[in-house]
């Protein structure tokens, strides 16, 4: 058994369709559902509305939480079959939803399934290629995740636009939820051997980290993890936030619903195609650049898309969307990675991606606020200010780290310990 992905890349291959189908099932909503809110159920409130983002991005954050510790428990195959299992009824429960509360109940679920299914994708990645490649590994993954978001994103506002809102076009997350679930089960292998593979080239560490050090080492006492914890839930506050306001911003502008679904389609799409590319960046330019530039990328784009009065420049806002989320993406979990050991690895991204999809939450409930005080356009432009200043926040913390050296563990004073080694400069 050896670490890397020339070794491992059949497995890896795997793990790469896997999560395609595991953004299939977030894609098949970005277009028709908050439209299904307005326009079938009648909803007028924006936060009512967008209720549906809110409890995915809560309980998907608690699921990202406890998926390191389970993962450790359990082996993470186990835990990426049952966030399938928990995503069985989602796609029909959308179909047949006789009220808005069922689709609230759906997207429970499917926070759930997001939670433990799309982190034990990344995990197993990370574990399979080791250290040196930490960048490209999470570009992949998130590559096929969020390409397989845009293009579902795509389909499913062509099928609305031809058949109607229900419920025709989750017929794809039913497919989805079933081509992921036996490919789980029967085709990907656990990654545990090779976690324990790369912890003999590392030191021991003097003290084994708890869950409660690990929350608050990653939450606030690193300054690497602190910046990319806030940046993360930043970075998914404004995704949020386009998933519920920009489907009804450009309706209101009397934009039909397969052009709305081509303007969700490019932003996916985008950021997940360009992650190939990023994510090798981050692991030879360094993490701190993509990340800040990525930030204030994304700001621009919502600046441009709340000013722009035409597709044209809807367009051109959902691409720059799409390139700064690309840029951020892979090097927020990358440099995560690079500042735990592999002792506590997991249980360390866990607790970034609580932080990261609690973001949900927050975007679509404060974009819901602001919407039915001041409207539309002032949501998206708070969220725009917003990313802007957490670029600041990283610019000013973040260590970054010399070329040629990669991070595995964060003693307490910030330096890194342990084998190869970011090793911040002072």
């Amino acid at each position: 058994m050896r670490l890397g992905l020339k070794e491992n890349w059949r497995q890896f291959a795997m793990l790469v369709l896997v999560n395609a189908f595991v953004g299939g099932m977030v894609g098949q909503e970005r277009t028709v559902v908050p439209l299904i809110g307005s326009e079938q159920f009648g909803l007028v409130l924006k936060t009512a509305i967008f209720s549906f983002i809110a409890s995915f991005g809560v309980v998907k954050a608690f699921s990202n939480l406890v998926s390191g510790t389970f993962a450790d428990r359990f082996g993470r195959k186990k835990i990426l079959v049952a966030g399938w299992i928990i995503g069985v009824p989602v796609p029909f429960m959308i179909m047949f939803a006789p009220s808005w509360g069922w689709i609230v109940a759906a997207n429970v679920m499917l926070g759930v399934n997001q939670g433990l299914a799309w982190s034990m994708t990344v995990l197993m990645k990370i574990d399979l290629v080791g250290p040196r490649s930490r960048g490209l590994a999470v570009g992949l993954n998130e590559f096929a995740g969020y390409l397989a978001v845009g293009a579902t994103a795509l389909a499913t506002g062509y099928l609305a636009s031809v058949y109607g809102l229900r419920p025709e076009p989750f017929y794809l997350g039913a497919a989805y939820v079933a081509l992921g679930l036996l490919v789980s089960a029967f085709l990907v292998r656990d990654t545990g051997e090779h976690v324990r593979l790369e912890m003999e080239e590392h030191p021991p560490e003097p003290n084994r980290l708890g869950f409660r050090e690990v929350f608050l080492k990653t939450s606030f006492k690193d300054r690497n993890l602190f910046a990319c914890s806030q940046a993360g839930l930043v970075n998914n506050l404004n995704d949020g936030m386009s998933w519920g306001v920009l489907p009804l911003f450009f309706a209101s502008f009397g934009l039909g619903v397969g052009r709305i679904g081509i303007l969700k389609a490019v932003y996916p799409a985008l950021w997940g195609v360009l992650q190939v590319a990023t994510g090798p960046l981050s692991d030879r330019w360094g993490r701190k650049g993509l990340i800040v530039g990525g930030m204030w990328v994304q700001a621009g784009a919502l600046f441009v898309t709340v000013l722009g009065r035409s597709f044209g420049w809807w367009l051109v806002g959902s691409a720059f969307l799409g390139l700064g989320t690309a840029m951020v993406y892979p090097a927020l979990i990358a440099a995560v990675s690079d500042a735990s050991h592999p002792s506590w690895r997991a249980r360390s991204l866990s607790v970034y991606r609580f932080w990261r999809d609690l973001g949900y939450a927050v975007g679509a409930l404060s974009a819901g606020v602001v919407a039915d005080l001041f409207g539309l356009s002032w949501a998206i432009g708070s969220v725009g200010v917003l990313t802007f200043a957490s670029g600041i926040v990283v610019a000013g913390v973040f260590r970054e780290a010399k070329k040629g050296q990669v991070s595995s563990n964060a003693g307490p004073s910030g330096q890194r310990e342990g084998g190869e080694v970011w090793k911040p400069r002072t």
